[in-house]
Formats: C-alpha cells, structure tokens, sequence
C-alpha cells in the first residue's frame, strides 16, 4: 500500500438521533483496525415538522459534538468523511447545519441518500457479521428511517429506505398526547401499513438469516438479556439469535410500564432512548410480523463501519471481499438504464468514446477517477428521460436522475453532478441563468461543463445508432486534441461531432480537430 493510503481514517455517521464516530486504521492483510468509537446523542432530527426543519438547538448540539470529533480525529491525525442521513436530507434548511458544521467544525458533511445508507450499512454489517454465504435480510432503525437490505454474497440485490424511525415514530405517536392502549394501537396500524409494500418484495426473497444493526436492535438484546436472567422455565436463545416470541413479551413489558408512568425508566434502556423504545420496540415487533421472521442476530457494526470501509476501498481495496464498489455502481446504472429503457447498445458506445477522450486528456484536465465515474454514469443514462417523452428529454433524463432512489455508491452531490452531465448532453450549453448550475461551485460547474462536453462528442459520433465507430484514438497536446474515428460511412458522425465539439473546445481552452479515418488503419486497444 502507498504510503498516502496508510493514514488513519474517522467515519461520522450523522444520524436523526445520534452522531457515530469511528476511527480506523488501515490493515493490507485484512479487516481495519477500530482506535476509537463512540456516539453523542444530539437529537437532530425531533419536533412537530416531521423532520422538514432543524431545530435550531439541535444544530447547536450537533455542531458542538462534530468539533470534538474533529479535535479526536486530529489527535489521531486521521482523514475525515462524514455523512448525514434522514433528519438532513429531508429538511429543507439543510444547508444551515452543512454551512455551520463546515465553518465551525472544519467538516464538510456529505448528504447520502436512503438507498446509499442502505448499502452502506450493509457493507458494515457484513464486516462485522459472517452472513455473506447465506442469503440475508439486514435491517437497520434508525431514528427517522428504517433501512431493508437483501442480498447474497457481498452485493445487496434489494435495497429499501422507509419513511419509519423511532424518533419519527415517538413525535407522532407519542410526544404530546397521554401514552393509552388507543395511541398504541394507531402506532401499529399505521406501522404495518408502512410496511405493507415493502413486505411483499422481502418475503418473496426467502431469506435465511436476518440481522438487525444499530441501537433500537441492540437495546432489545440488553432487554431479552435481561429477561432471560428474570424468566422462570427454558427461554429460547441457545443460538445466538433474538426469538419473536422474547420481543412480544418485552414489547408488552414496555407497554405496561409506560401505560403506568409514561416517565418511568425502563432498566438497560440507555437515557436518550427512554422517550422512544415504545415506539422502537413496536417498530421490530412488526417488523418480525410482517417480514415474517421469527428471530434475529444482532449486528455490532453498522452505517460506520461501512463507511469506514468504503472509503478505504476507494483509496485502494486491501480485501479481495471488498473489491464490489465499481461493480455497486455500475449495476446500479445499468438496472436505471434498463428501468427507463434507454438504448443500452447506443448508450455504451457514446460512453466508450467519451471515456477515451477523458482518459486521454487527464493533463489537462486534471481530473481523477471520481469525475470519471460521474461520466460513465451520466453517459450511461443520458437519455433515460426519452421514458417520459421525446421532447426535451435532456430535462427529463436530469429529473430522473436526480430523484433516483436507485443510483447505489452515488452520494448526493454525485448524483446531481450525474444528472447535469446528462440534462447537458443536448441543446443549451451550462448557463448562469440556469438554477442548478448555477448553484454548483465553480469547480462543479467545470467538471459539468467538462464532461458534458465530451459526451456530446461521445453521443455525436454514433448518431445514426449504427456503432459505425469501430474504434477511436485521442491525440493531446497542450495546444489542441486530435481525436481519430476509425470506421467507414462516417461522414453524419463526423458532421455532428463537429458542430457539438464547442463545449469541451471551450472547457479546455484548445481546439478539437475530429478525423475519420479507414477502418483497416485502426490500431488495436
């Protein structure tokens, strides 16, 4: 491993409830080693807006603890990636807590999208779990989503991201209203509901061990634990696993007790947790109900680590078992693809010329692997908005993207650099005028405009959809590009590459000459 890879990584984790921080080293010969963990409750995501604003205090708390995580991962000299997940992405004043955290903090906070935490968590579960050879069912509660996972082998083949937390369930069910048998039974209703559509696509999947991650699932373990020492008679468990029939009972017990004393302190509930194990509890008690599973291990690593090992495995896979990121990506682009039935012959020869003329240009444009999967992708989906009609289907293809749940290892940032490349690979050049755009930094807006101009290049060379470009060669030299399409009856290619060459010719400061040349003089790649 280089030397630049050997330092020392910090994953935060910025949940609704909690802010998770785990420090990492990194280990070539396998699994990292953890120097520090531990979380601060901040309560980010509560209140009566169902998660639509931030409360002010709550930002406070949060802003505070990420300045001593940032004082620890400084002590361990440690590089930070920091995420946040339902109580940011969904309010609409984000950006006060993403400017704070950055201006105060010194941590820039990356905002991922259900189906990425969903990946994410379960990455850190099989990390911290043998489940991989079996077929499994991760679910991970958090305080404003819940997060279904199913796969087999390293890669997850479904991923969900459900509207359904504890904290989201406490501020509706429970925060201001008397705790009676009424509001509970509304709860559950209303849970089940929820979990109706879900429910249906995780049965058919016929899983053979579920796991469930984060805290509401490990407190239900300290609960079980708690009333096996207590239960005359034999209790099940010998197998590791949490059984239905313990959580009816501590449901129950917990439903008694707040029935009584909605402020009475349920022994092994942490303190921040006393307000909303009621909901919680009732949350995996329909979860094993209407899932349809009878018991559950429980993970003890979660959203963290994952992160933790996703982002070493960016710098560079130590572990062959996670050597899955590009591969994530990529069937995740192709089942977008093939959901909006794009053109994928058509789609992957305009992303294979593209790909050559950034590769080839990487002296001057700097750019590195990151950017050129945010092109492989925009190529790939570039016309997806065709699915909704033929006019301005640019438009289309950047709405789709951008609101694709589906887009798995695309962060959020990613994503709308993503669905620009592909609004831009026709018509209008990027513009101030234009909103998104403009809202981009200037280095996004380069790396828009830069791409977008090498796709239209790529889409522009097989415009009649005939893949009549057998092959293509990129000259650069710091005053000008020469790009060489070899194949026969190209002159409507080359024509219209011509004409859509502006773009990137302006983006890179050089003119662009575009060649055809005879298919028998193409050189071999």
């Amino acid at each position: 491993m280089a030397a630049h890879d050997t330092k020392n990584l910090a994953a935060i984790d910025i949940g609704t409830s909690s802010v998770h921080l785990a420090i990492a080293k990194p280990n070539p010969r396998g699994r990292p080693e953890i120097l520090a963990a531990h979380k601060v409750p901040v309560r980010l995501g509560s209140g009566a807006t169902d998660m639509k604003r931030l409360d002010p205090a709550a930002v406070d708390r949060a802003v505070t603890a990420l300045r001593d995580i940032k004082a620890q991962a400084d002590a361990y000299d440690a590089e930070i990636h920091a995420v946040a997940t339902s109580a940011v992405r969904e309010a609409h004043d984000k950006h006060v807590f993403l400017e704070r955290a950055l201006d105060e903090a010194g941590i820039s906070v990356e905002v991922i999208g259900g189906t990425e935490e969903a990946r994410l968590i379960h990455l850190g579960v099989l990390g911290g779990l043998a489940i991989a050879d079996r077929r499994h069912l991760v679910i991970d509660i958090g305080g404003g989503s819940t997060e279904l996972v199913v796969g087999h082998g390293r890669e997850p083949e479904i991923l969900r991201s459900l509207k359904l937390g504890h904290v989201r369930l406490t501020d509706r069910f429970f925060r201001d209203q008397p705790i009676d048998r009424e509001s509970i039974a509304t709860c559950r209703t209303f849970v089940r509901s929820f979990l109706a559509r879900a429910a249906v696509t995780v049965r058919d999947a016929n899983v053979d061990i579920v796991a469930g991650a984060s805290g509401t699932f490990e407190t239900m373990a300290k609960l079980v634990e708690i009333l096996r020492k207590t239960s005359k008679g034999e209790q099940p468990g010998a197998d590791g696993a949490i059984h239905l029939r313990e959580v009816e009972q501590i449901v129950e017990r917990i439903i008694e007790s707040k029935l009584a004393d909605p402020d009475q302190v349920i022994s092994g509930v942490d303190g921040h947790r006393q307000d909303t194990i009621l909901a919680g509890s009732i949350l995996v008690e329909a979860l094993m109900h209407t899932l349809h599973f009878d018991r559950f291990v429980v993970s003890p690593d979660a959203l963290r680590e994952g992160l933790v090992l996703d982002r070493l495995n960016r710098r560079e896979p130590t572990d062959d078992s996670l050597r899955h990121l590009d591969s994530i990506r990529a069937s995740s682009v192709d089942a977008v693809a093939e959901r909006y039935g794009e053109n994928i012959v058509h789609a992957r020869q305009a992303t294979y010329i593209s790909l050559r003329i950034f590769d080839a240009t990487t002296e001057l444009h700097e750019c590195g692997e990151a950017e050129r999967n945010i092109l492989e992708a925009g190529a790939m989906l570039h016309n997806i908005g065709r699915f909704v009609g033929h006019g301005a289907h640019h438009r289309h293809s950047y709405y789709l993207i951008q609101n694709s749940e589906h887009l798995a290892g695309f962060n959020e940032y990613e994503r709308e650099l993503i669905a620009l490349v592909a609004r831009y690979h026709r018509k209008s050049a990027p513009k101030p005028s234009h909103g998104p755009y403009a809202a981009l930094a200037p280095n996004g807006q380069r790396i828009v405009s830069l791409l977008a101009g090498m796709l239209r290049i790529g889409i522009a060379l097989d415009r009649t959809y005939r893949n009549v470009a057998a092959n293509v060669s990129v000259r650069c030299a710091s005053t000008s590009i020469e790009v060489l399409v070899f194949g026969e009856d190209l002159e409507v290619e080359l024509f219209a590459a011509n004409e859509r060459k502006g773009l990137l010719e302006e983006t890179l400061g050089v003119p662009i000459e575009i060649i055809g040349t005879p298919e028998s003089c193409a050189v071999p790649i």
